[in-house]
C-alpha cells in the first residue's frame, strides 16, 4: 500500500496553512530531547536523521508525491480529507508544492553518533521559500514517528555498551570482545519497520545481531559494506524445535551430533533449557567435556527461561550444593575450567561460553555484571541478548523528543516564539527564537535568540536542503564517534 506522502501527518495539521497569520513567510522549528526517563542516561545518541531524510523526504516524496500526476495527487488528497473532516478552504498549497517539484526545507542536525544533552536541539527545520512557511511543522508528525525510535534505541544500546565497557575494564576482560556482548534479538517483538530501524540503531554500538534487515538498512542509508567491514554478525544457533524433535531421551546425543557432525568447528549456540537446564550442565556437559575441549571452536550454552540473574550467577536462596545455587557460569567453570587473567578474574575455557537472551533489561545487565565481578569472573564470560523487552518497552516520551516552533516571520516581521505551559513542570517549555548549538568546555550548549549569523555557525550542519541530502555520514564514522565517548 502506497500512502500519499503529504498524508503522513495528523489530521489536525491539515488546517494549519490557513490558521497561520496571513503573509507568514517563515516557520523555524527544532527537534529536542526534553527529559530522559532512562535511569543514568542524561544524553541522547543522535541517530536516524540521515535515514529519515533519504527514506522519507527523498525516496518517499519522489515516489508518492512528486512522481505522481498532479491531478491524481489532488484527487487523492481531497478524497481523504473531505471524507474525514470536510472540505478545505483551498488546495492550492498542495498544488503549488507539487509544481515546485521538491521540498523547500532546510534541515540541520548534529553529527550522528553525537551525545546530545537534554534540552539541546539535535535538529532544526525551516522553510527556504516564503510561500511555504506552512510546510515546516506539517512534517512534525512524520519526523517524530520516524526518528524517536532510532534515537531511543541508539541511546539504549550505548548505555548497554558503556556498562559492558566499564565491567570489562574492571575485570580485565578483552575490550575487543565488548561489541559482541550485546546481541540484538528484538525483531520478532517489534513491528516490521521498527525492528530493522531499531536494529540499525543497535548496531551503532554493537556487532551482534539476529535482525538481518538492519544490515541491509545500514548499507543503504549509511554507506556500510559487509564485504569490507563488520556491519553485523551472528552465529549458527538452535531453537527448541531442533532440540524437541531430537527427543528428550536423546538430548545429549543431539548435543553430540551438533558439535561433531553439523558444526565440527566454529561457534555454535545451543538452547539448553528445553527440559532440564541443570541436567544439561551437570550430566550432559561433563560427559561431553573432552569432545568439547578437543573441538576447534566454541560451544555457547543458551538458557532461555527463569530469572536471568539467578540462572547465570546463582540463586542464594536455592538449596546448598544445588546447581541452581551455583549458577551457570560457576558450573561451566567446574566442568571446563578456565584461567585467571592479568586482573585476577576467571575467564572460562575458550571452548565454552554462555548467552542469555530472555527478558534482559539494563537493570538486569548491571546486576549480572556486578555479581560476576563479586564472584571473581570476568565480564566477558557472558553475552546478553537484547530483545523487545528492552527495545519495545519505550515510547517517544522515554527521551521526551518533541518538535516545536521557536521563530517565524510574518509580513517581514521576525517573531521569536515559545511555549511555557503554566500547568506543566517545565518539561514542555520550549526554546525561543533562532537557535545555535555550540560547544563549551566539551559540552554541547544551546544559545537562544541568536542572530542568523550565529545560527549559521555551530555544531548543527545542513543534512537536507531543497530536495537534496548533504554531509553524508557512514556507519564507520558514527561508530568511531561513539567509541570516543565511552
Amino acid at each position: 500500500m502506497d500512502i500519499l506522502s503529504v498524508l503522513r501527518k495528523d489530521f489536525y495539521k491539515v488546517g494549519h496553512p490557513f490558521q497561520y497569520p496571513e503573509k507568514t513567510q517563515l516557520v523555524y522549528s527544532n527537534l529536542t530531547p526534553r527529559k530522559s526517563r532512562i535511569e543514568g542516561v542524561d544524553k541522547a545518541v543522535v541517530f536516524g536523521p540521515q535515514y529519515y531524510v533519504k527514506r522519507w523526504l527523498i525516496d518517499d516524496f519522489n515516489k508518492n508525491f512528486f512522481g505522481l500526476p498532479k491531478d491524481e495527487v489532488l484527487k487523492r488528497y481531497k478524497r481523504r480529507i473531505e471524507h474525514a473532516i470536510g472540505p478545505l478552504k483551498s488546495y492550492d498549497h498542495i498544488a503549488d508544492l507539487h509544481e515546485l517539484g521538491y521540498l523547500p526545507l532546510r534541515i540541520k542536525a548534529l553529527k550522528e553518533g553525537t551525545l546530545c544533552p537534554m534540552r539541546v536541539p539535535l535538529m532544526t527545520v525551516c522553510n527556504t521559500l516564503q510561500h511555504f512557511g506552512w510546510l515546516t511543522n506539517m512534517g512534525e508528525t512524520l519526523m517524530s514517528s520516524a526518528l524517536w525510535r532510532p534515537i531511543t534505541s541508539a541511546t539504549t544500546a550505548f548505555s548497554y555498551r558503556k556498562r559492558f565497557h566499564e565491567y570489562a575494564k574492571r575485570t580485565g576482560a578483552d575490550l575487543a570482545f565488548v561489541p559482541w556482548q550485546g546481541h540484538d534479538f528484538s525483531e520478532r517483538g517489534l513491528d516490521e519497520d521498527s525492528s530493522w530501524v531499531s536494529g540499525m540503531a543497535h548496531l551503532t554500538s554493537f556487532y551482534g545481531t539476529d535482525t538481518i534487515a538492519a544490515i541491509d538498512g545500514l548499507e543503504y542509508y549509511y554507506g556500510a559494506n559487509c564485504e569490507k567491514e563488520m556491519v553485523g554478525g551472528s552465529v549458527p544457533a538452535t531453537e527448541h524445535s531442533v532440540m524437541c524433535i531430537g527427543g528428550q531421551a536423546d538430548e545429549i546425543e543431539t548435543f553430540r551430533r551438533l558439535i561433531t557432525e553439523v558444526y565440527p568447528t566454529g561457534i555454535v549456540s545451543v538452547v539448553s533449557d528445553t527440559w532440564d537446564f541443570w541436567k544439561v550442565l551437570t550430566e550432559y556437559l561433563p560427559k561431553l567435556r573432552e569432545v568439547v575441549k578437543a573441538r576447534e571452536g566454541k560451544l555457547v550454552i543458551r538458557p532461555d527461561s527463569g530469572d536471568p540473574v539467578k540462572i547465570i550467577c546463582g540463586d542464594p536462596e536455592a538449596p546448598v550444593g544445588s546447581p541452581a545455587r551455583l549458577g551457570a557460569i560457576e558450573l561451566l567453570y567446574s566442568v571446563f575450567g578456565g584461567k585467571y587473567n592479568d586482573a585476577g578474574f576467571v575467564e572460562l575455557d575458550p571452548h565454552v561460553g554462555l548467552i542469555y537472551g530472555d527478558s534482559i533489561t539494563p537493570e538486569r545487565q548491571h546486576e549480572i555484571l556486578e555479581r560476576l565481578w563479586a564472584n571473581g569472573f570476568a565480564s566477558s564470560n557472558v553475552v546478553l541478548g537484547i530483545g523487545s523487552f528492552t527495545y519495545q518497552y519505550v515510547t517517544r516520551d522515554t527521551l521526551g523528543l518533541a518538535m516545536k516552533a521557536t521563530a517565524g516571520i510574518v509580513d517581514g516581521e521576525f517573531r521569536p516564539i515559545f511555549k511555557k505551559p503554566a500547568t506543566d513542570d517545565g518539561t514542555k517549555d520550549s526554546a525561543k527564537g533562532l537557535l545555535q548549538v555550540y560547544t563549551q568546555n566539551g559540552e554541547l550548549k544551546v544559545r537562544e535568540n541568536c542572530t542568523w549569523l550565529q545560527e549559521a555557525d555551530g555544531e548543527l550542519q545542513i543534512i537536507f536542503r531543497d530536495g537534496k541530502a548533504y554531509n553524508f555520514q557512514t556507519l564507520s564514522e558514527i561508530r568511531q564517534r561513539l567509541e570516543a565517548q565511552l
